[in-house]
């Protein structure tokens, strides 16, 4: 029994220990995020450790804690949305309130009481009730929970408590440092930005539509193409299968990044005023594309399947819808992950319409006649699916090209050309100086040359204007006596008769 439950343990053990590795290597900003939401609580109870911050504002300061848990999420704009509403509400809340205290002791001690809950149940209610207006819920949900709370709290706390003024202070106060410290430390260490994220999902979700359709073709045709699908081939497809239905539950997802992208502000490709709410309409338009990807997917390895010799007679032009399809959609999205104009697609586009046509060409031919027709009925299925893929695509194009026109993408063409203008720039100057090079190390030598080469002659002609005439005569003891006219040189040399030093003794002379 111990044996049993140890095991037990260690399994469970094992996959938590698996599942927090998979979790931290799907996306480490994860574990960032962690450390971010430690530090920031620890940066705020320092209001209870240090007793200059403490006297301010005593018990109150865990309100600060309590706002920094609740208000830090993952990304920047989910962090400042919170912030921004929990701060607003807050200040709302607490002088409506205080009105709303004041104007009940008014009224006097006996219907004070009655005064304050009709306001109590008057605000409550309408405020509940704005909460179920679509675009209210989305972005102001959470400040009209803090707005309902902190009104409450003043009303009903106060009619017991004469301090309403410093309370609310004291509240007001620790919410906003609270939620000022979250946003800023949010912003400051690694920041995660909801807009990147809802760019970067639109356009994983139209490449993984694009990769289905690239190869869509050959496996729906391997009979007819007399290939054999493998066990791993079967794996991968049903793998897409997985990526299409993650692609048609993105829609919570997009919906979320979009809201969050709204709070935040200018952020490095993405400037002021971003068209966020175009990405929701190419989100929906794929999701429409996703659900022909579903429907072609159940006919790959379906029980009726078309004989070969009819699937031959559809096999150019659905393998051509499929590809160009694919090939478009494909250009989409690297169009919107580098912010380029999709101008690349279009050839995509035009020639999968073109392959509609010689479709529609193929059905109205008189080659039915002699077919069975639950013979051509699956065939055709894929093949009116197909088109409608291309029609899906179509629509696509057409939204990306209003995001591309609507945030401003640059033409990708002008990127290729400028690029050749900056290396150009960069390497113009190696090449001069590899061009000018031998000239400096010319004009630098040459003279030195032209003095090597020059200098004998130089010499030459001074000691031949100056140098008189030389004498040469026998002396005592084997010496020689060179006697010179020549101003520059010694009147008088004396070596000794031996041919070498007498070599020297003419150098010397000269």
């Amino acid at each position: 029994m111990l044996m049993s439950n140890y095991e037990k343990i260690k399994t469970d053990v094992s996959h938590i220990s698996q599942l927090t590795k998979q979790l931290a290597k799907d996306d480490p900003r994860r574990i960032v995020h962690s450390i971010k939401v430690g530090f920031a609580i620890t940066l705020v109870s320092l209001f209870f450790y240090f007793d200059p911050l403490y006297e301010g504002l005593g018990m109150n300061a865990m309100w600060a804690v309590l706002t920094v848990v609740v208000v830090f999420e993952f990304s920047v704009g989910a962090t400042l949305g919170k912030g921004v509403n929990r701060g607003l509400a807050t200040i709302i809340g607490g002088m409506s309130g205080f009105g709303a205290h004041r104007l009940s002791s008014l009224s006097g001690d006996k219907l004070e009481p009655f005064f304050l809950g009709f306001s109590v149940f008057i605000t409550a209610g309408v405020t509940t009730f704005m909460r179920f207006f679509p675009k209210v819920k989305a972005r102001f949900d959470y400040g009209l929970l803090v707005f309902i709370l902190t009104f409450c709290l003043i009303c009903v706390s106060g009619y017991r408590d004469d301090q309403v003024i410093d309370m609310a202070h004291r509240r007001i106060t620790t919410i906003l440092i609270g939620s000022s410290t979250a946003v800023i430390v949010c912003l400051i260490i690694c920041p995660v930005w909801a807009g990147t994220d809802l760019h970067n999902l639109v356009s994983t979700n139209i490449l993984t539509l694009s990769l289905f359709f690239q190869g869509f073709g050959i496996e729906y045709f391997k009979t007819s193409l007399d290939i054999t699908p493998s066990d791993d081939e079967i794996e991968d497809n049903k793998s897409s299968l997985q990526a299409i239905k993650s692609v048609l539950n993105s829609k919570n997802n997009i919906d979320t990044l979009l809201n969050y992208a709204r709070w935040e502000f200018r952020h490095g490709r993405f400037k002021k005023g971003h068209p966020w709410t175009q990405y929701q309409k190419i989100g929906e338009l794929v999701r429409n594309c996703a659900c022909r990807a579903e429907a072609l997917h159940s006919f790959l390895y379906s029980q009726g399947q078309a004989p070969n010799e009819v699937k031959a007679k559809f096999l150019e032009p659905c393998m051509r819808m499929s590809t160009e399809s694919g090939n478009c959609l494909s250009e989409l999205s690297m169009a919107i992950k580098k912010m380029n104009k999709p101008s690349k697609a279009k050839p995509h586009l035009q020639n999968a319409k073109q392959a509609v046509q010689n479709l529609n060409v193929l059905l109205t031919a008189n080659i039915w006649k002699n077919l069975n027709l639950s013979d051509v009925t699956p065939v055709a299925t894929v093949a009116k699916l197909l088109a409608d893929v291309v029609v899906c695509t179509e629509d696509i194009a057409e939204a990306v090209q209003e995001l591309a026109s609507l945030a401003k993408f640059k033409d990708a063409m002008e990127k290729t050309k400028v690029a050749p203008q900056i290396e150009k720039t960069k390497v113009a100057p190696q090449i001069e100086k590899t061009k000018v090079a031998p000239q400096i190390e010319k004009t630098k030598v040459a003279p030195q040359i032209e003095k090597t080469k020059v200098a004998p002659q130089i010499e030459k002609t001074k000691m031949a204007n100056n140098q008189g005439s030389i004498k040469r005569r026998p002396h005592a003891n084997h010496v020689i006596l060179i006697e010179t006219s020549s101003p520059t040189s010694s009147p008088r040399i004396s070596v000794p008769k031996d041919p070498p030093s007498l070599a020297m003794a003419q150098q010397a002379a000269e």
